[in-house]
């Protein structure tokens, strides 16, 4: 049953693919309902699947792909509410792809790490936390990425005002400016329940987690900084960007991919 749900959520993420993808490749406009429908029915049916892989059993399974499976749902979820608002058709291919392709993982390989946070509603808390912070920063890096490409096609004057589907290179910048306050602001209370409610996080074995998550604060708060003190802008706020993003994967997936997937334990 987990494999028909899976294989029926990658289908509509591909379906809503091929409905984004013609438009960003001409001047023809992007119809904004059928690609959201194809992506509604897909996030309904990765729900369904992430259900059963995390909660299906005693306690809940965060393997590192059933957790890398949930973080693209988050992201998913967020960019497809937000193409009602803002143009994020240039993010919605990766974001798409990343999405099909982690829940088919999930399915085809599963793991297990198993935990019981029901009787730990705190950690439950900064684990969410962690997650929603994780989820919000990796999409301001996809519009660090949308941003560099803006800018360098700007550069090289090849005209882009010929596609309604491209936002404007300032207004990407903004968007990208109140994702990072967002993102970075969930990540200071993460590290505050962190260290309120975690009392080992400072361990053998676990500090690494938090000096890297606390490197990655650094690096988004330095740039925030930078930006509305100094006037930061272009190629340096895109390499803060991948930096922090780079920072925080390491923290939150480097010794789970080791031990899981290099080791297999």
């Amino acid at each position: 049953m987990d494999m028909l749900i899976a294989i029926m959520a990658a289908c509509f993420y591909l379906l809503a693919l091929g409905l984004v993808i013609p438009g960003l490749t001409n001047s023809d406009g992007i119809k904004t309902k059928p690609v959201f429908i194809a992506a509604l029915a897909a996030i309904t049916l990765h729900i369904l699947l992430l259900k059963d892989l995390i909660l299906g059993g005693v306690g809940q399974n965060l393997s590192i792909l059933n957790v890398a499976s949930l973080i693209s749902f988050m992201i998913a979820t967020l960019t497809t509410f937000a193409t009602l608002k803002m143009r994020v058709w240039f993010l919605l291919p990766v974001v798409y792809s990343f999405a099909a392709i982690n829940l088919t993982a999930a399915t085809l390989l599963p793991g297990s790490f198993i935990t019981h946070l029901e009787g730990h509603p705190q950690v439950l808390l900064h684990i969410s936390l962690a997650l929603f912070s994780y989820s919000t920063l990796m999409i301001a890096t996809l519009y660090a990425i949308q941003l560099a490409w803006l800018d360098h096609k700007l550069k090289t004057k090849k005209s882009l005002l010929i596609n309604p589907n491209i936002p404007p290179l300032m207004m990407v910048e903004r968007q990208l400016f109140k994702i990072i306050l967002v993102g970075n602001t969930l990540l200071t209370i993460t590290l505050i329940t962190g260290f309120i409610f975690i009392h080992d996080m400072l361990v053998q074995g676990k500090m690494h987690k938090a000096l890297l998550s606390l490197m990655a604060w650094g690096v988004y708060s330095t740039l925030l900084w930078g930006h509305f003190h100094k006037g930061w802008r272009g190629r340096r706020v895109v390499w803060f960007s991948l930096v922090g993003a780079f920072l925080l994967t390491l923290a939150y997936f480097g010794s789970r991919f080791v031990k899981e997937i290099i080791i297999g334990g």
